[in-house]
């Protein structure tokens, strides 16, 4: 009996597991196995794909120093149609009107006022009282609101707050808001960690411009978040190298239309954009910034450029701002404060066309190869003569009568202007020319900033074009010949025309970019490029009078770069300074005069060559070279080792208009000397087509600036808004009102957010 008993025990504890594991496999298949078959099915379940933008890649330097990077920011993004359905809904269930209001457009030149839907209002009844209860609220333009409302809807989010503090985002992500088409992300945002240093050459990011993004662009997405993209400077120049390659989120959304979970096994992780590895060595940058800050120069440049490659080593221009200023967004009034300085910080001067004075002497010698002239002697009688002008040598004008007949070198080392008015004229402007399009004066460089001026080398093709009423003369290629008149190079210009020299003839491209590494993986690795080789012309004996020229300008008793002389070092170099005059705002006209020091060392197997500019200075002697000595002599004690660079950040260097009678620094081993800077730069009646500093165009891509918050967007009230794009119609908020209510124009727009606050919770 017991056995008998045992076995139906046994048979029916068998047929209640069989039954369970039918059921469990039965759920197993419709709730895992077939859940997508079946989500597909709901009225209203839909997926959807959110774009996720990638970070930015970072900058660097030559030695892998860290210029730009990304540090995490938080944001609250907002789809705006979301917000809309919800709030249609649940107007629908109270019977109320959804808020409309009107707006003034332009079609085919007549304005017109058009309804709408009044986004502002439900943006405020539903979401920005919630928020300020939470205490993250923060002033916006409504404008802005609407603008965005009306060109995407809830396909690209509107960006609510883009400066949330981590405080201010755990609190939302703790609370959990309920709040229809409110998410809270991180962002990777850009930082400047070396602040001012390279701020020129890094330029800034903006942030993701909703303009930017064309319906191609949002082709596939439900939900679109676009890239920070560069502004200005190497951010703009290697954009499409620094962007982020964007990942893939998909969102399950149930039949309300509420996100109910994650496609985990299509979600696709963003990936970093490339790294960028500048040529800068960043120690050299901080050594000519330093030199520029302790002289005290108000407005000037420093460009070191590698003469075996073109590689720029350092670009600095002051006055200068500090580029973290722009991130995520620049407030109106500092913005205003960068514009309206008088001495534009935001102009980089290391690559705007200035009056390069005697210094393009030096160019005007390499034509005087090509005519085959380079060892004719002229003679220097204190003035040249040219139609009805006496064109002066500046040693007439200081009482010295004339220097006499002189060869190629010792007119270089005097800088007398007279042979070069004569020489100039001898080689003819055509070679001129030639060898300018050669060394890259008179057009673009090709160095990958797009602000460079292509400066002016003026020849008759160019005097037609832009003075039609005047006729090419001899005059005009004297002035040239001394860098005065309507001539215009960049300091970036003159450090290529000596690196030219100082290799022998080769002019290499200057360049920023060294390599794109995709972690380690080299993207590109960009090897130098030459512009030209002067030396297939030019022999090289020929070449060497020109760097004896530059040779004895420091190392002679009686050449104007004395003050460049480095000990146990020979050092090239050239004098310069022309004639220009500033406006000031009542329209006084100051001397402010440009003075220039080029220069290469060592003079054997050169490393470096150096270009000085420095504004309302009294000679080149007396000012730029001290300041190149300074420049080369520790990268020159860098290179060999025996000197170390703290790499630190500096902020922003200030500019003034004082002038500069000389530079001097303290542990200087070379003074100035008396009487030995005179530079003969200026021709007599020579004038500058130079534009003023302030003139010049300062940006070419505006930045993002944070909007002012008008009197609706920061107090939520309709009273004294102006908006110049839409004017609301005022109502009582949806949950303070019933439907026998009507809209009063007075009342302020409530705080909101208690309905859904309970019907999300």
């Amino acid at each position: 009996m017991v056995v008998k008993y045992r076995f139906r025990l046994y048979l029916f504890t068998l047929a209640m597991l069989c039954g369970f594991g039918l059921l469990v496999f039965r759920l197993w298949s419709l709730q895992i196995d077939r859940r997508e078959e079946f989500a597909k099915m709901i009225p209203g379940a839909r997926k959807e794909r959110a774009r996720i933008p990638g970070p930015r890649g970072e900058i660097k330097d030559r030695n892998g120093v860290v210029l730009a990077t990304n540090k995490a920011s938080f944001e609250v993004r907002i789809n705006l149609a979301e917000v809309v359905t919800e709030y249609k809904r649940v107007a629908k269930i109270l019977k109320l009107a959804v808020p409309e209001a009107t707006f003034e457009t332009v079609e085919k030149g007549i304005k017109r006022r058009k309804s709408e839907l009044d986004i502002y209002q439900i943006f405020e009844e539903t979401i920005a009282g919630r928020m300020r209860e939470m205490g993250v609220h923060k002033d916006y333009a409504v404008d802005s609101l609407r603008v965005h409302y009306r060109s995407f809807g809830g396909a690209v989010p509107w960006v609510y707050r883009d400066d949330l503090t981590f405080a201010e985002f755990s609190r939302i992500a703790e609370h959990n808001l309920g709040l229809p088409g409110v998410t809270v992300a991180e962002r990777a945002s850009r930082v400047y960690p070396l602040k001012a240093i390279a701020c020129h050459i890094l330029g800034y990011v903006r942030l993701p411009d909703d303009q930017r993004v064309s319906a191609e662009d949002r082709k596939g997405w439900d939900y679109y978040v676009p890239d920070d993209f560069g502004g200005a400077g190497v951010e703009k120049s290697f954009d499409n190298y620094l962007c982020g390659k964007p990942g893939v989120r998909v969102m399950q959304r149930d039949q309300r239309g509420r996100i109910v979970g994650e496609v985990d096994e299509e979600y696709q992780e963003s990936r970093k954009g490339n790294d960028v590895h500048l040529t800068l060595d960043v120690r050299m940058q901080i050594i000519a910034d330093k030199a520029l800050r302790d002289a005290k120069i108000g407005r000037g440049a420093v460009v070191v450029i590698d003469p075996a490659s073109g590689e720029v080593l350092a670009m600095v221009s002051v006055p200068s701002f500090d580029p973290n200023q722009f991130i995520p967004s620049i407030q109106q009034s500092d913005w205003d404060a960068l514009l309206e300085n008088k001495t534009v910080p935001l102009l980089n001067r290391a690559v705007k066309g200035h009056a390069p004075g005697s210094t393009f002497k030096i160019p005007i010698s390499f034509a005087g190869c090509l005519a085959g002239i380079q060892k004719t002697p002229f003679n220097c009688s204190g003035s040249v003569t040219y139609g009805n002008t006496a064109m002066q040598c500046w040693i007439q004008r200081q009482g010295g009568g004339s220097h006499g007949t002189l060869g190629l070198s010792d007119a270089i080392m005097k800088s007398c202007n007279c042979f070069f008015y004569r020489y100039g004229n001898a080689a003819g402007i055509a070679n001129i020319t030639k060898v300018g399009k050669v060394l890259g004066v008179g057009e673009r460089t090709g160095i990958e900033l797009e602000d460079e001026d292509s400066g002016i080398l003026p020849n008759p093709d160019w005097l037609r074009a832009h003075r039609p009423a005047e006729r090419w003369s001899d005059g005009y290629t004297a002035n040239t010949s001394i860098g005065q008149g309507m001539v215009l190079a960049s300091p970036l210009q003159m450090a290529s025309v000596t690196a030219t020299v100082a290799n022998g003839g080769k002019a290499w491209n200057p360049h920023l970019l060294k390599r794109v590494l995709d972690g380690d993986q080299v993207v590109l690795d960009n090897p130098p490029s030459l512009r030209g080789d002067l030396s297939a012309n030019v022999k090289a004996d020929e070449i060497e009078i020109i760097r004896k020229g530059m040779w004895k300008v420091v190392n002679d008793p009686g050449g104007t770069g004395k003050s460049a002389r480095i000990t146990n070092v020979e050092v090239a170099g050239k004098t310069g300074t022309a004639q220009n005059w500033r406006l000031d705002e009542r329209r006084v006209k100051h001397d402010d005069n440009h003075t220039w020091f080029i220069s290469f060392a060592p003079y054997v197997n050169p490393r470096f060559a150096c270009c000085v500019l420095i504004q309302n200075g009294k000679s080149g002697g007396s000012c730029a070279a001290p300041l190149a000595r300074r420049v080369l002599e520790q990268c020159l004690a860098l290179d060999n080792g025996s000197y170390n660079v703290a790499i630190e950040a500096l902020p922003p260097a200030v500019g003034h208009f004082n002038p500069i009678l000389a530079v001097q620094y303290a542990d200087a081993a070379v003074p100035v000397a008396p009487g030995t800077d005179e530079d003969g730069d200026v021709g007599a009646g020579a004038s500058t087509v130079e534009p003023a500093d302030d003139a010049a165009p300062r940006v070419n891509t505006t930045p993002n600036i944070k909007r002012k918050a008008d009197s609706a967007g920061s107090a939520g009230s309709s009273s004294g808004q102006n908006v110049p794009q839409a004017v609301p119609v005022r109502r009582v908020g949806i949950f303070n009102r019933s439907s026998s209510q009507e809209t009063k124009p007075s009342e302020p727009a409530p705080s909101g957010g208690g309905f859904f606050r309970k019907l999300f919770r």
